[in-house]
């Protein structure tokens, strides 16, 4: 795509995330990676109302070059770009938002993910969700952590696409904002479903066992 169309697509998609609901007020951010440095939308920005032309461009080294003041979050987006690439290297747009289910999950001090092996879906099209403890907005030993454990999911033969951030939400990535958002959209539904089915008078559902999931695995390549 042309910077042009890119920044149209970050408008696009995160108009179409605000208008649904999976952001809300100015929370979350879109960024894109680009060969000579990023594009990603403006410090409190609402995702429905973004104007391409005020994007905030950065170059390689993070400096800003135009557009309004650039997200804090791009150091922690820079962190996600540098670790995933080693193993997704078409890795090129990161998605934060404060979905509500995903934060809500967080708030019960959950395992060190945030989801079992639910649906088939949620292990093909996302995987494994580690859950990042508990930082400040922007904290860079959050950014530090988060590229650790990018690092060690895919050293250990399943890489990830998406972590969430205690008590803040969901960072997920994917090789355009359009799959990005697709895998944003099928975390957040996985986890509204695991939300309601825990409050169900039988319990919680039980996962996927693993010859289930082996043969996710063998038929579509499942990250599991």
């Amino acid at each position: 795509m042309s910077d042009a169309q890119l920044r149209e697509e970050i408008c696009r998609v995160g108009r179409s995330l605000f208008e649904r609901g999976y952001v809300h007020a100015t929370a979350g951010n879109i960024s894109v990676r680009l060969d000579d440095g990023f594009l990603i939308t403006p410090t409190d920005a609402c995702l429905g109302h973004l104007d391409p032309a005020r994007l905030a461009r950065l170059d390689g080294s993070l400096r800003q070059i135009h557009g309004d003041l650039a997200s804090k979050t791009i150091a922690l987006h820079a962190r996600i770009y540098g670790a995933a690439t080693n193993f997704d290297p078409g890795t090129r747009c990161v998605i934060h938002t404060h979905s509500t289910h995903c934060v809500a999950l967080t708030l019960d001090a959950p395992d060190h993910e945030l989801l079992p092996a639910l649906t088939p879906y949620f292990v093909m099209k996302v995987g494994h969700v580690p859950v990042v403890p508990y930082h400040r907005p922007g904290a860079p030993e959050a950014a530090a952590l988060v590229a650790q454990i990018v690092e060690r999911y895919g050293a250990q033969g399943t890489p990830i696409r998406a972590v969430v951030l205690e008590r803040l939400g969901p960072n997920v990535w994917h090789d355009s904002p359009a799959a990005a958002m697709a895998v944003l959209e099928e975390l957040e539904e996985t986890a509204r479903l695991w939300f309601m089915s825990r409050a169900s008078p039988q319990g919680a559902p039980k996962p996927l066992d693993e010859t289930q999931i082996n043969e996710l695995r063998r038929n579509f390549g499942a990250r599991w």
